[in-house]
């Protein structure tokens, strides 16, 4: 996707993602590279192509951390150890996130605590040692939540429950480390097809009946998902905070 805004403020910025070798993580990466900002992300899976492919793209090459984002001492070693890379952190962007479909009736307390822990634990301890990190110099937090939630959707009531909860978090968060001037956002993409969600779950009839549902009449990329991240992660967005903002191609409607 062509780059359609700069954010002179990025340029050299340390940015820290989760999940930012894959889908819209990938796409993050990309976009606040392109912005001349510093990434560092974890991911479960081996990047090395991706970096690789950054690398030539860019003339520098993401720092890519493999580890599970559900350890909380390995989340907050790669934070730290993207911080001694590239400086003081000034983006969190807490993205990975995993929406398997389940029923009620399937999920069982293991499966609960796995979801929650990748949904919402993780973004929580996140937050923690970002805040830790950005105490002296500000800095702001950016938590991918989602519409699935504000919709009802059935299929997956462990994930948008962690959703709701990501949301709340968010405005208490915004609110508790305003003073340090750390600015708190959620984004709320709608469905964002990704080569996993095209794999798995979008059949021609769930497409065109979500594409009924929106305003706009074009299925999200993945790319569309950049520019609303950059602006949140900007100072075109100083004085935001607390907010979530949804980007779904109008499917669902706040305030």
């Amino acid at each position: 996707m062509e780059q359609i805004a700069t954010f002179p403020d990025l340029n050299g910025a340390s940015i820290y993602i989760t999940g930012g070798g894959s889908g819209v993580g990938a796409s993050l990466t990309d976009g606040f590279m392109a912005q001349g900002a510093n990434v560092g992300f974890i991911g479960r899976s081996d990047a090395s192509a991706f970096v690789a492919e950054m690398e030539a793209k860019h003339g520098r090459a993401p720092l890519f951390m493999q580890g599970d984002i559900t350890d909380t001492d390995q989340l907050r070693a790669t934070m730290m150890q993207a911080a001694e890379a590239h400086g003081p952190l000034k983006v969190l962007v807490n993205n990975a996130a995993n929406d398997q479909r389940h029923t009620l009736e399937e999920a069982t307390p293991d499966f609960w605590d796995w979801m929650q822990a990748v949904n919402l634990k993780a973004y929580f301890f996140a937050c923690q040692e970002a805040a830790r990190q950005m105490a002296e110099n500000g800095g702001s937090i950016i938590n991918f939540s989602s519409i699935s939630y504000m919709m009802g959707n059935a299929g997956y009531p462990a994930y948008t429950t962690a959703n709701a909860g990501i949301t709340g978090m968010t405005r208490s968060l915004a609110r508790e480390l305003g003073p340090q001037n750390i600015r708190v956002n959620a984004l709320a993409p709608g469905w964002v097809l990704t080569q996993k969600q095209l794999d798995q779950w979008a059949t021609p009839e769930d497409l065109a009946a979500h594409l009924g549902r929106q305003c706009l009449k074009e299925h999200l990329a993945p790319e569309d998902m950049i520019a609303p991240t950059l602006f949140l992660a900007s100072e075109a967005s100083r004085m935001m905070t607390g907010q979530c903002m949804v980007v779904d191609g109008g499917v669902v409607t706040t305030g």
